[in-house]
């Protein structure tokens, strides 16, 4: 298990180029939420989260989920100053494999711990998940969190803090690691643009993915040609990868 020394020296060659920065102050990350049997049979569909009023989120429910049939399910965040519904359109496929999609919005512009500690997020996201659990039937082998941007750098670090709950991570583009003591080996995929002009893939990415690497954990890396995007292709990867 990582502690929160290993964690900051797993970061360390990021911390040197500026990229790596402390969770101040606040939690430590933990989520509560876990797998459980639904008790309120909801049908499929999109739905917003009705936990916030200015920001809140989305659940989509692919028309093939049944209650008898435990489904997938995937947690996404959002960039800074983004949104569920931009969020979720990223990873429009995830309904053909019929994976639930869970697209939270942050308190704030972005996710508390990338400018300051764990808090607000991490408490409004235990409550989306705990309601998306009462409500729907969930395979606790396929649980999922991810995003693009400073969503992926947030649920990269989120989902290595709750690894026991987590059992895949997708990060599409992240920028660095948020310290905290790692639970469980969740299997990770990665994603990066060659030529990302917001977060610099040999600032970022390539210094991320050999650290994790030698930790020990699992790791899918894909690079492709171009920005700061998560194109439809590599989407389709990271789902079909978090599907199998």
């Amino acid at each position: 298990m990582l502690t929160r020394r290993s964690f900051l020296a797993l970061a360390g060659p990021l911390a040197a180029i500026g990229l790596y920065q402390t969770s101040r102050g606040g939690g430590d990350g933990r989520l509560r939420a876990r797998v459980k049997s639904p008790t309120i049979k909801t049908a499929p569909g999109e739905y917003a989260l009705g936990l916030g009023t200015d920001r809140d989120g989305l659940l989509i429910v692919p028309t093939s989920y049944r209650h008898d049939a435990p489904a997938p399910l995937v947690v996404v965040l959002h960039g800074a100053g983004g949104r569920a519904r931009r969020v979720a359109s990223l990873f429009a496929g995830a309904s053909d494999l019929g994976v639930i999609v869970l697209a939270p919005e942050s308190r704030g512009g972005t996710w508390d711990a990338i400018r300051g500690g764990y808090g607000p997020d991490i408490e409004f996201l235990d409550r989306a998940l705990a309601q998306t659990f009462d409500r729907y039937a969930v395979d606790r082998r396929h649980l999922g969190i991810g995003g693009f941007s400073d969503g992926a750098t947030y649920g990269l670090s989120v989902g290595l803090v709750n690894g026991d709950l987590f059992t895949h991570i997708l990060a599409c583009s992240p920028g660095f690691l948020i310290p905290g003591t790692a639970e469980g080996k969740p299997r990770i995929y990665m994603s990066h643009g060659t030529a990302d002009e917001i977060l610099p893939i040999d600032r970022t990415s390539r210094r991320i993915y050999p650290e994790l690497r030698r930790a020990g954990y699992t790791v899918k890396y894909t690079e492709f040609d171009g920005p700061h995007a998560v194109p439809p292709a590599i989407a389709k990867e990271a789902l079909t990868w978090f599907r199998a």
